[in-house]
């Protein structure tokens, strides 16, 4: 009798128990889940730092992500226009989310000094050894991509949609967006509500993200120049064309195009990063090689760039005395990474929902940059899907005294001794990126 007695007093409590634990505020579920999540995340994490890959070869770095997102219970495609992995969770009617993170790594070696710093050695495009570390952060990008899906499928009660997962290759040479896109991404997998990915910021404290509205990175195109002229003797130059001369007035005369062609207010950005020519001291070439890259955000702009590299060119070819046949050779890119544009009202649900999550003194204002990210190409499809990149805060405040310490700036991305603070990035990006997709798709509900 007293045993039915307490079974009539304990179904309640559970009931109640499991009542109160499903009456509990989102952010608080989202929390633990990322707590007891967090060392599985770390892990992967430092595994994905010690074994970098480099655009196009990311063979390995794919199959962990695929392998990570069956386990948790997406259907998977591999090798989707390259390497790409793309995994779609289903759960239930509701509008589709799409999340990109990148994969490659950089050909750099690594000054850390970090205990799980990376010593990989890895083939390029052209077969040599090289040294290869993630001084970009997708390391980073990829961890908080996996720590969102595994808290989607964790808290799966509570929202309703669709979540398309990408892992894409070649950002770094601006090529993978547009692998994926002419494998027929949007065909197979649907046309998303919304675009949304992240990127580690060398500059923002961690616990924190920026956001930026409009036009946030640039357009990115690279430029060879070909230069040619007529070789002689060092002691002789009266019987060369030297292009090596012509060079050097060409680099300089290339700085008056965004400073007397293009509109102040136009942001534009024209560097020559190479000049070879030449094999010994007294000989002077008949050929010399120009190297460039070019920033913008209008179409206008990047095509005045162009334009106005090719009339210097011929315009100093000429004056040196070359034939119209030996001109320079100017050969742009094909296929430019376009300008990312951060659709305005998507910042503005994305703000709310980061402050909430992570509070308002959290969430800045980020400026424009000149670099570049090929996440822009999601949202310049004829579909016109509303795309959103943010930037994750991954400095602390005690790296920022250092440096300031010493008067110096701290490693921005691409240097040799750029780290992200691995936990409080983690957590925070894991954080907003989840309550961003579920704010995204029940909000679109209402």
């Amino acid at each position: 009798m007293m045993k039915r007695r307490l079974n009539y007093l304990f179904i309640p409590l559970v009931i109640f128990i499991c009542l109160a634990l499903s009456n509990q505020p989102l952010s608080e579920k989202l929390q633990r889940t990322i707590e007891r999540d967090y060392a599985y995340l770390d892990t992967f994490y430092t595994d994905l730092h010690q074994n970098p890959e480099l655009s196009l070869f990311e063979k390995e770095t794919s199959k962990k992500l695929a392998s990570a997102l069956r386990d948790i219970g997406f259907e998977v495609t591999e090798n989707f226009g390259g390497y790409g992995v793309v995994g779609v969770l289903e759960n239930g009617e509701g509008p589709t989310i799409l999340y990109r993170t990148d994969m490659d790594a950089l050909p750099m070696s690594e000054k850390t000094n970090l205990p799980y710093a990376s010593t990989k050695k890895v083939e390029n495009a052209n077969g040599d050894l090289v040294d290869a570390m993630h001084s970009c952060g997708h390391d980073m990008h990829m961890a908080v991509w996996l720590g969102t899906a595994r808290a989607l499928k964790e808290l799966s009660s509570d929202w309703k949609g669709r979540v398309v997962f990408i892992g894409q290759q070649a950002e770094e040479i601006g090529r993978g967006a547009r692998m994926l896109l002419e494998a027929g991404l949007y065909e197979k997998f649907g046309v998303p509500d919304y675009g949304i990915a992240l990127h580690c910021s060398p500059s923002i404290l961690a616990g924190r993200v920026g956001y930026g509205k409009g036009n946030t990175m640039a357009n990115v195109e690279s430029v060879d120049i070909t230069i040619k002229g007529q070789g002689a003797h060092g002691a002789s130059p009266h019987k060369s064309i030297d292009p090596v001369v012509l060079a050097s007035l060409i680099v300089m005369d290339l700085q008056t195009i965004v400073s007397r062609n293009i509109d102040p207010i136009d942001p534009a950005v024209l560097t020559v990063g190479s000049i070879q020519g030449g094999t010994k001291h007294n000989i002077i070439p008949d050929e010399v090689k120009l190297q460039l890259t070019l920033r913008s955000y209008s179409e206008k702009t990047r095509l005045q760039l162009v334009e106005g590299i090719k009339r210097v060119c011929n315009g100093q070819a000429m004056a040196a005395g070359l034939p119209e046949a030996m001109y320079p050779e100017v050969k742009v890119s094909k296929g430019y990474t376009p300008a990312n544009y951060n659709d305005p009202a998507l910042v503005d649900k994305m703000i709310a929902s980061s402050t909430n999550a992570i509070g308002k003194e959290n969430v800045v204002e980020s400026m424009p940059l000149m670099v570049g990210e090929d996440f822009s190409r999601y949202g310049k499809t004829k579909e016109d899907v509303p795309t959103v990149l943010l930037w994750l805060g991954t400095v602390t405040p005690e790296r920022v005294a250092e440096f300031e310490a010493k008067g110096a700036d701290l490693p921005g991305l691409h240097s040799p001794f750029y780290y992200p603070n691995k936990e409080k990035s983690i957590k925070t990006g894991v954080t907003v990126m989840t309550s961003a997709i579920i704010d995204l798709i029940e909000g679109d509900k209402q």
